[in-house]
């Protein structure tokens, strides 16, 4: 009788302390989970895309519902990278005290969580922006995302990073197809700016936490082929990018400030990349290398929005 009882006093507190932890779900924890971060750096490049299209002929409605509908899309994009990877983030230090993993909300409340903001964003884009070509790009990145990067290649391919740079770069190409309903030049160079930009940029972070990924069994390229080979890829893809981005200097969408800054940007960068091969402490290296490309992404995109012609 006293273990039954005991048992049943047990069930009671597990019930309680479960409720509780549910209970404890706030607005805070939901924000989180859509990688704010992401979703800011990224609705920077969607605008940057509608002013390049816009060539200062904005119109401002078109604009916020284009930045909604593309970070709704995002947002629910990163929901469900949080939900598949549930049981990989749990084994990584960066991400185990995130609001699904540490059970404040449940997995079924996340999945439908993602899926009504994809709703929510692909509506937007379709009845507000009024861009059948944006939305299709919404629903291609979405897809591309969740279902061929996390559910796919994440798990199983050191080519993850350069397959999920394809749902990557399509912010500023929505951006931008939002004002010329049409997929031109100026879709392709930005889309490729994008492209080539994360790779360098995500491994960087892969670098520095290489053994976090390691231990979570994520095949990412600096774990499975080791750190030369990455600052080899990284430095390709930096390369590429200087003169990519001069593109749109090339196809008058930018003036020369843009040309001078994307120059001067591109190189510096390409050199740190190149220093890597010396570093003595990787790490440190490394952290240098990824806060160098958020801020050459912000700086770009500012300075491309300024040089506008």
């Amino acid at each position: 009788m006293k273990e039954q009882a005991g048992l049943e006093l047990h069930t009671e507190a597990a019930a309680a302390a479960e409720t509780t932890v549910s209970s404890t779900a706030s607005f805070k924890d939901f924000y989180q989970l859509t990688k704010p971060g992401i979703i800011f750096s990224n609705s920077l490049t969607a605008l940057g895309g509608f002013w390049v299209a816009s060539g200062w002929e904005i119109s401002w409605l078109k604009l916020i519902f284009t930045l909604l509908g593309t970070a709704l899309v995002m947002a629910s994009g990163t929901v469900l990278n949080n939900y598949l990877d549930r049981d990989m983030d749990a084994k990584m230090e960066r991400t185990k005290d995130r609001a699904l993993v540490s059970g404040i909300i449940s997995p079924q409340t996340v999945l439908w969580y993602g899926i009504a903001l994809g709703i929510a964003g692909l509506s937007v884009l379709w009845f507000l922006v009024q861009s059948p070509l944006a939305t299709l790009l919404g629903l291609i990145g979405l897809f591309a995302y969740v279902w061929i990067y996390t559910a796919w290649f994440k798990r199983t391919s050191v080519w993850s990073t350069f397959v999920g740079s394809f749902s990557g770069a399509m912010p500023p190409v929505i951006g931008y197809c939002a004002v010329t309903q049409n997929f031109d030049m100026g879709a392709v160079i930005l889309f490729l700016i994008l492209f080539l930009w994360q790779p360098p940029h995500f491994w960087a972070l892969g670098i520095r936490r290489m053994e976090e990924y390691r231990a979570a069994g994520f095949p990412l390229l600096p774990v499975v082929r080791g750190t030369y080979v990455t600052k080899m890829a990284m430095v390709r893809y930096v390369v590429l990018i200087v003169p990519v981005s001069l593109l749109l200097y090339v196809y008058d969408y930018v003036g020369e400030l843009y040309f001078f800054a994307a120059v001067a940007m591109g190189l510096y960068w390409a050199f740190v990349c190149l220093k890597g091969f010396k570093a003595e402490d990787e790490m440190k290296w490394a952290k240098r290398m990824f806060i160098i490309s958020v801020n050459y992404l912000t700086l770009l995109f500012i300075i491309m929005m300024i040089s506008t012609t």
